[in-house]
């Protein structure tokens, strides 16, 4: 019977762990921005979105956020980062946004279409 329990547990635990393992995603995203400071912001605007995990580096241009995808997802993060003045592969920020931003982090924007 002990035995039985000890098996049990271990078998419910493996499987509360391969559950959470696969909502947990890890995924690079191209963000436009110049220096640590824009590193700083884009992070946090991330993490506020839900990433649990954000590292963008500066000279790649390439944020890697890790989140659960039951919390969150990349459209999400992105919104929140162009919501602060930063376009990504997938989002624009807004002029008024961009143009808030300090002079060192206005990066070169693409010309929109149309």
């Amino acid at each position: 019977m002990k035995k039985r329990n000890i098996i049990l547990a271990v078998a419910m635990a493996f499987f509360a762990f391969a559950v959470n393992a696969q909502s947990v995603k890890t995924e690079n995203i191209k963000v436009y921005g110049n220096c640590a400071q824009c590193r700083s912001h884009i992070q946090k605007a991330a993490t506020a979105a839900g990433a649990t995990l954000a590292k963008w580096n500066v000279d790649t241009k390439v944020l890697t956020v890790t989140y659960d995808t039951t919390k969150t997802d990349s459209k999400e993060i992105q919104a929140k980062i162009a919501e602060i003045g930063y376009d990504t592969q997938d989002a624009t920020a807004t002029d008024a946004a961009y143009n808030k931003l300090d002079e060192c982090c206005q990066y070169d924007r693409k010309k929109k279409k149309g």
